[in-house]
């Protein structure tokens, strides 16, 4: 039984009500769930934009399922917000990734499905804050994709260590990214202080590929070390792509640039629907 919010329409027809009270306050029904009694269900929604009202619209929604009694419920989530920080790096601090993972859980979400989770750093089934993970990695769609506007082979690179695991079954290599404290002021950032590249990019094109372009401080600065080592083309690319501060008009001036459908955007370029269609016949 498959249960679809409307931030999921440009995938599947949505099933689910979501709307919101004058005050600002959500509004959620799930029409048919009494039909999921006895079933797997699947939830299928986005949580990002607006983050905060989205997880709650789940918890909404999971609720109304739970209420049926379903045999299962997995919940469909292409980006999941939150999943940056799950270490404590400051007395005070606490790991929201591990905390939305136990909210989800316990509001009935048997597993989650998901696209290259930040804090995993590879695909496969895991379990964190009680949840069942499912982390399915978009790096080949989006190397494949790399190569169609290439036109050819390519260097294929990530922009730090962390996201190593997006090139390394496919031979490419890692910068080394040392970021500084957090920066004064309400944003929760950490200045880039030195990224070092190590491969030699002379006369070649070039992938830069990350999980997520959020800034794009990250990705413009290693725009600028393959291009100080001489690439001839440069293609940036990441499953989620955020563009947050005029971050993809730098990027457009700078190179190529496209992401996937996780999160959808003008250079959505590849799509996350045939893979979910596979996962859920």
């Amino acid at each position: 039984m498959r249960f679809v919010c409307p931030s999921f329409s440009d995938i599947y027809a949505p099933n689910v009500e979501v709307k919101n009270f004058p005050d600002g306050d959500s509004y959620v029904r799930v029409p048919d769930a009494k039909e999921g009694a006895g079933k797997d269900v699947f939830l299928f929604t986005r949580l990002y934009p607006n983050q905060d009202a989205s997880i709650f619209q789940t918890i909404l929604a999971l609720r109304a399922i739970k209420a049926a009694k379903p045999k299962s419920i997995t919940l469909v989530v292409p980006y999941l917000p939150y999943s940056r920080q799950d270490k404590v790096f400051k007395d005070g601090e606490v790991k929201s990734a591990e905390i939305l993972c136990e909210i989800l859980a316990r509001e009935g979400a048997g597993k989650l499905v998901t696209f290259d989770c930040h804090f995993l750093k590879k695909e496969g089934e895991f379990t964190y804050g009680g949840l069942k993970i499912k982390n399915i990695s978009l790096n080949k769609k989006i190397i494949e994709k790399a190569r169609e506007i290439a036109g050819g082979e390519i260097e294929i690179m990530s922009p730090d260590e962390g996201a190593n695991y997006l090139v390394s079954d496919v031979g490419g290599t890692s910068m080394k990214k040392v970021r500084g404290d957090y920066v004064k002021g309400n944003e929760a950032y950490r200045e880039i202080k030195e990224m070092k590249m190590s491969a030699d990019v002379l006369g070649k094109s070039v992938l830069i590929i990350d999980d997520m372009i959020s800034t794009g401080s990250t990705m413009l600065k290693a725009v600028e070390n393959v291009k100080g080592g001489g690439a001839k083309k440069v293609i940036c690319a990441a499953a989620h792509g955020f563009f947050l501060k005029d971050s993809l008009a730098k990027l457009n001036a700078s190179g190529e640039v496209f992401v996937s459908d996780t999160i959808p955007s003008p250079v959505s370029a590849v799509s996350i629907k045939p893979v979910l269609d596979g996962l859920f016949k």
